[in-house]
């Protein structure tokens, strides 16, 4: 969900309740985009986040804390001189649009108390944060110059001038003669009618809406009854009347086991309850899920060089694959070579001096036909022969020796696809210090130095597999990277408990723990889900897993992290489900 304007109502009536009549003890600027505000009100203290983000901008309350740089700039300064001390007075959003009015009383410099307006715009690549004194900019997160935008520029000194209007509705004016008359008068989907007609209402915010009045998104007004274009009102309606006496519902929605896929704060109509979270507040929620989003994006860039290299390496042995090939198709033929030197020897009385070729009947072939044979004119029959054994066993030694390269790049690329798989799972820094020390382990990246291998160790050992209930108590835990696979199959794994793993297929290894040696049809089903959803497999359908007791699993002498063979296993199909994988209970 976008931070639309509900999104934005629900905080700015959090904010009311919360900030009303607080005093701004201190000011800070983390980053560029970003300001926290220390606020003391209702006798507790308060930080609330401000930040112009284009990628996530957004304001709640805040109970993180960020390392602030050592000296403040000076869009921080302008702000501690001009509202640090100063009193809100109120919070509110204009015409329901995507923008926040921070009123704040302080004292100027001449001991008179007057009124600064903090403006915190949320609009992707536009936000901004803008202190605004008698309607003049005194300064802003973001400077817009004439060369940046022709219609508002946002620079000290200069008036302030809101937003351009999209000369769309005030949804908190909503009336349904007008709507219904829009409705009637439009040719364009439902979801679209909503969202291009009201302001700071989004796609993702009208789909909702769409589903309270159990009408297709994509349903065109042109089609829809009057009875549609009623219930479509009536939802709305709905959600608009708990707007306007500040009831919420925050709440995201999780259908994976990672990173919740949306958020929002009115009706629940698309989800199932197996897929939400609830929280006791929008700031809670809003906090959760981009604390959620930074760190994968964190995890993503920090592995962007491991995931780099692994292609790298993974293109390299897709060549080397190539070249054998190539090299295999060349050496193909070596047994005619022996065949040549054979006839050359057994005819080599007939074989007359200087002859360039000469015609014998092939033995070695079915029905014995003729065969021409090339000569070099310049050398003896016995010579020709020779030649011919020699071409023929130097092939068979590249044969042998292509054998063995084609084998162990193979087994190269199957590993490194592995590997590239486990990075996909990696959720923290541990995870990736697992992946960097075994790849440092097989000298596929170089080893850290003292200081750094320090604390990478201590990372490692803070990875741990996940561990799953599965719906009847079953223990299972499923390997994150190749490290984890070894220790949970090697030396976790009781005997009789139950080994699973992707048929064919990159993934982790998973343990379903046996309980009196014994394991439920659905602990099997739901450990089977786990190995396809935690494999390069996870999109697919009917994936299979094979599995067995651990006691039927080994690891051949010097074979690499995650490898290892079976016997006696059975095979599942199942289909990945990111919503009943969610809905398993975490150990």
């Amino acid at each position: 969900m976008a931070f639309d304007g509900l999104m934005i109502a629900a905080i700015v009536n959090e904010l009311s309740q919360s900030l009303a009549g607080g005093r701004i003890d201190k000011v800070f600027q983390p980053e560029r985009d970003e300001i926290v505000l220390a606020i003391r009100a209702g006798g507790g203290n308060h930080r609330l986040l401000l930040t112009a983000n284009a990628g996530f901008p957004r304001l709640h309350l805040t109970a993180a804390a960020k390392e602030n740089p050592l000296t403040a700039p000076m869009f921080c300064m302008l702000l501690r001189k001009h509202i640090q001390g100063g009193r809100i007075t109120g919070i509110t959003q204009p015409n329901f649009e995507r923008i926040v009015h921070i009123a704040i009383e302080s004292f100027n410099e001449m001991g008179d108390l007057v009124e600064k307006l903090l403006v915190v715009e949320i609009m992707g690549k536009y936000s901004n944060i803008i202190l605004v004194d008698g309607g003049v900019v005194l300064d802003s997160a973001k400077h817009v110059s004439y060369s940046q935008s022709s219609v508002r520029q946002i620079l000290p000194g200069r008036p302030y001038v809101e937003a351009p209007s999209q000369n769309k509705i005030n949804p908190l004016l909503l009336e349904r003669e007008r709507f219904l008359a829009i409705a009637e008068s439009a040719d364009i989907a439902a979801q679209k009618l909503i969202f291009q007609n009201y302001t700071g209402i989004s796609p993702f915010s009208a789909g909702i809406i769409c589903a309270m009045a159990e009408i297709d998104p994509e349903k065109t007004m042109d089609t829809a009854t009057a009875r549609d274009m009623a219930a479509l009102f009536d939802a709305f309606d709905q959600v608009m009347t708990k707007v306007r006496v500040g009831e919420f519902t925050p709440y995201t929605f999780q259908d994976g086991a990672a990173t919740p896929r949306a958020f929002a704060v009115i009706s629940r109509h698309m989800y199932d309850n197996d897929h939400v979270r609830d929280f006791v507040s929008p700031s809670q929620m809003v906090e959760y899920y981009y604390a959620a989003k930074d760190n994968t994006s964190r995890i993503q860039q920090k592995s962007q060089d491991l995931r780099r290299h692994v292609q790298n390496l993974i293109e390299r042995c897709v060549k080397k694959a190539e070249m054998h090939e190539k090299t295999m198709a060349e050496v193909a033929e070596r047994e005619s070579l022996r065949a040549m030197g054979e006839l050359i020897t057994a005819n080599i009385y007939a074989i007359p001096a200087g002859a360039k070729s000469f015609t014998a009947i092939n033995y070695y072939e079915e029905g014995m036909p003729e065969v021409d044979i090339a000569l070099n004119p310049t050398k003896t029959a016995a010579e020709n022969a020779q030649g011919y054994f020699a071409k023929y066993n130097k092939q068979k030694r590249t044969n042998v020796a292509l054998q063995e390269q084609m084998t162990q790049n193979m087994e190269e690329l199957e590993y490194l696809e592995g590997v590239r798989q486990t990075l996909e799972h990696a959720h923290d820094d541990a995870d990736l210090a697992q992946i960097r020390q075994e790849l440092a382990g097989q000298g596929l990246v170089k080893k850290q130095g003292q200081t750094a291998g320090k604390k990478q160790k201590e990372r490692e050992q803070k990875a741990k597999p996940l561990h799953y209930i599965s719906s009847d108590g079953h223990d299972i835990y499923v390997g994150k990277n190749n490290v984890q696979n070894d220790h949970l199959t090697l030396r976790f794994a009781m005997p009789d408990d139950i080994w699973l793993h992707t048929k064919s297929i990159p993934g982790s290894h998973v343990i379903l723990r046996a309980k009196g040696g014994q394991v439920s049809q659905a602990a099997l089903e739901e450990a089977a889900m786990l190995a396809a959803y935690y494999s390069k497999g996870r999109s697919g359908s009917l994936v299979p897993v094979d599995y067995c007791p651990r006691k039927q699993v080994k690891k051949p002498s010097g074979a690499k992290p995650g490898m290892v063979i079976y016997e006696g296993h059975r095979t599942a199909y199942v289909t990945p489900d990111e919503g009943k994988i969610n809905a398993m209970e975490m150990g």
